[in-house]
């Protein structure tokens, strides 16, 4: 039975079971896709690392596709249900074979609990909590992460000296697919979900892109062991500004429901 209070329907069964539903239902965590950001400030620094790493990190059945890590600092000003917050995203090339080229993210880290909950529960992504920081320091633009104490990652770029055309920040690799490892067991400890999941960002709009030489610094973590990916070459980095919608994604990969046969053809 459905009952009208505080200016809203609690649900029933049929809306619990809906797409979009979260908890608590008369306070939601999670949004609904889609979500809007805008006016989102990125820095985006690439470098080159030890390709055997990167292999390292992988998940079976995706395979690297190139010796280059690519580490997104944003400072997120609207964002739908959101509101400001700070994210980083850590993400390499990879390909699953016959199917999908991307990049995918071994370390996510973020200011909002909302952004956390949103991306562990519905794309998989391996998001922690950490203070993500842009600055503009006199002619330098500054990016960190800080997570307990500590900055696992600092990035700099000259302050927009060298205007670029977007389509430069993808010419290492197209993050614009973002590929992520979805891990939930049910409450009795069984595997419930085992999956490689996708999802495009849309409707981008770029104000503004600048581009120059940067510099890429990564501190020891245990718990965000970014450090595993090692700087062996900084190259070039990106600050640009941008508006672009999360939609829903597409399940790439089902563990739990297709054959190994992968392993067969690799081999």
């Amino acid at each position: 039975m459905t009952i009208e209070k505080f200016g809203l329907s609690s649900p029933a069964g049929d809306e619990i079971r809906d797409a979009g539903f979260s908890t608590p239902w008369d306070a939601p965590t999670v949004p609904p896709f889609p979500f809007r950001f805008r006016n989102a400030e990125i820095l985006t620094v690439f470098y080159r690392t030890d390709p055997s790493n990167l292999a390292f990190l992988t998940p079976e059945p995706l395979e690297p596709t190139g010796e280059h890590v690519a580490i997104h600092i944003y400072r997120m000003n609207d964002t739908d249900w959101l509101g400001p917050y700070a994210e980083t995203n850590v993400m390499f090339g990879t390909a699953l074979r016959g199917k999908a080229e991307g990049a995918y993210s071994p370390y996510l880290f973020l200011s909002s609990e909302v952004g956390v909950a949103h991306g562990r529960e519905i794309h998989g992504q391996p998001k922690k909590l950490a203070n993500p920081r842009l600055e503009f320091l006199g002619d330098l633009i500054v990016g960190t992460v800080e997570r307990n104490g500590i900055d696992i990652v600092t990035a700099t770029l000259p302050y927009k000296q060298i205007q670029a055309d977007p389509i430069e920040i993808s010419a290492k690799f197209d993050f614009s697919r973002n590929i992520n490892l979805k891990a939930v067991d049910h409450i009795d400890g069984r595997p419930a979900i085992r999956q490689l999941t996708s999802r495009r960002l849309e409707e981008v709009k770029v104000h503004e892109c600048w581009k120059g030489p940067c510099t890429v610094e990564l501190r020891p973590n245990a718990q965000a062991p970014v450090f595993r990916l090692p700087v062996l070459e900084p190259l070039e980095g990106f600050y640009w500004k941008a508006d672009f919608t999360l939609t829903a994604g597409e399940i790439l990969f089902d563990y739990l429901t297709e054959s190994d046969a992968w392993r067969v053809e690799k081999s």
